[in-house]
């Protein structure tokens, strides 16, 4: 008996082993090195900078730059937030399917994916029961956000405005909704109040070792929970928003996304990229489009997918506020 069960555990050991050593072999074969390096490549649209060298290659299942990200953002309890909280779920989705087609048109060899971009924590100029200038949503609200995304299977991320706290203690509270593999996530340094000023006084920052807590997080999250990789959006609009960039650590489970915040008309908006995602490389790049802001004052207007593609590095995320 005991040499029919040691002959079965060994047994089982060896195909265990084996089914280990396939799954390595799989997932290895999965990335198709060239196609990333070739995307990456027109990624960069003729600038040298771009794509940053010595990049870990991600692991199988990363979105970035196979596909092209498009989103709508915003929080359900305000619609001067952005175009997520404007309409009920069914127009809201029927115009962010729209803006879908109209990218897929733009460029027909990027696949492109819808997303919702919910702000989970948001900050306030009131300080608050918790003293921290920020209101986190109820979980039954990020819980909405994600039945929304449902019929159109989009994407989500959880977006945090910190306001007085910081994403040390903020992003572990999301813990249970980033362990599921459509949820990614996003911060915003203009709402990270380091020196003390109240929340829209003045803009805030995240420094690298702030970002780097993050994408160590996500990291381990993707192991532990056995995910594919995270896409992390830092929005940016000014220098001091993210300092030490080049101090940002690069992982293979988590792709960054440094996403050009910055509101008004095509010329200042092309700047504010240039100066401060372009010159500056870390990873990917995002570019947010303003339905209000960016069309005030007059004769301003929105900046086409044409041209927006024509950037460089060609943004892979695409945001609509």
């Amino acid at each position: 008996m005991f040499r029919v069960l040691l002959v079965t555990f060994i047994a089982s050991i060896s195909t265990a082993s084996a089914q280990t050593t396939l799954k390595d072999t799989t997932l290895k074969a999965t990335l198709d090195t060239a196609k990333y390096d070739s995307l990456m490549k027109r990624m960069a649209n003729g600038d040298k900078r771009w794509p940053v060298k010595n990049a870990p290659l991600p692991l199988p299942g990363a979105l970035l730059p196979f596909k092209r990200i498009v989103a709508y953002y915003g929080n359900m309890y305000s619609k001067n937030m952005g175009a997520l909280g404007q309409y009920e779920p069914v127009e809201m989705r029927r115009r962010l399917m729209a803006e879908v087609k109209v990218w897929q048109a733009a460029d027909t060899l990027t696949p492109v994916v819808p997303a919702l971009h919910y702000i989970c924590v948001t900050a306030q100029a009131d300080a608050g029961r918790n003293g921290l200038h920020n209101l986190r949503m109820p979980f039954s609200q990020i819980d909405k956000a994600i039945e929304m995304a449902k019929p159109i299977n989009a994407l989500v991320f959880l977006d945090i405005q910190v306001g007085f706290s910081n994403v040390q203690t903020e992003l572990p509270l999301l813990e249970k909704y980033l362990k599921m593999p459509n949820v990614h996530f996003g911060i915003d340094p203009e709402f990270s109040m380091k020196e003390g000023s109240v929340p829209g006084k003045r803009i805030g920052t995240f420094d690298a070792a702030d970002i780097n807590f993050v994408t160590d997080y996500l990291s381990k999250l993707c192991i532990k929970y056995n995910l594919p990789p995270k896409v992390f959006v830092v929005h940016r609009f000014t220098k001091r928003m993210v300092t030490n960039y080049q101090n940002i650590k690069l992982r293979n489970n988590v792709q960054f996304v440094m996403d050009m915040d910055g509101w008004g008309g095509p010329d200042l908006k092309k700047g504010t990229y240039k100066y401060f995602v372009q010159g500056e490389p870390v990873q990917f790049t995002g570019f947010k489009l303003f339905y209000k802001n960016d069309i005030k004052p007059e004769p301003h207007r929105m900046l086409t997918p044409q041209e927006v593609l024509s950037l460089k590095p060609m943004p892979v995320y695409i945001q609509y506020q």
